[in-house]
């Protein structure tokens, strides 16, 4: 009999609530959700193009080992990834490093944007399920 693992889908499932749930103890965090106009277009482009902008946005806002403007590059509204960095501490490379144990310093990898516009499409995802449509 051979050793039973978790696939790579459920360890990224399992930590992806394991992440939400911590940064729901987060005052801070938790007070995010969606703007009904966010929502609306979140909807209207679904979540291909969602999760295309959150892998774009995170490689060119946060990805770089000395991100322009750092600590200050992730606007609080207008799209609904930019909350969702705010909700999910992926905003900035001191947040990526205190939230996810990414070291500050160097270039993100794409696995690790994979992994951080994972959790921030899910953040999404799970506000839309909470806010549907009226």
């Amino acid at each position: 009999m051979g050793i039973v693992t978790d696939s790579d889908d459920e360890q990224r499932q399992r930590w992806i609530a394991q992440t939400l749930e911590r940064l729901s103890h987060s005052q801070f965090r938790a007070k995010f959700v969606l703007s009904d106009k966010d929502r609306a277009y979140a909807r209207s482009k679904g979540k291909a193009v969602i999760d295309r902008h959150a892998h774009e946005m995170l490689r060119d806002r946060v990805g770089a080992a000395e991100p322009k403007n750092d600590g200050r590059q992730t606007p609080w509204r207008g799209h609904p990834v930019f909350t969702a960095q705010h909700a999910t501490a992926t905003c900035c490379r001191g947040c990526i490093e205190k939230w996810h144990h990414i070291a500050q310093g160097r270039a993100l990898t794409d696995d690790e944007i994979d992994r951080l516009s994972n959790l921030v499409m899910a953040w999404i995802e799970r506000d839309l399920i909470h806010h549907p449509v009226q």
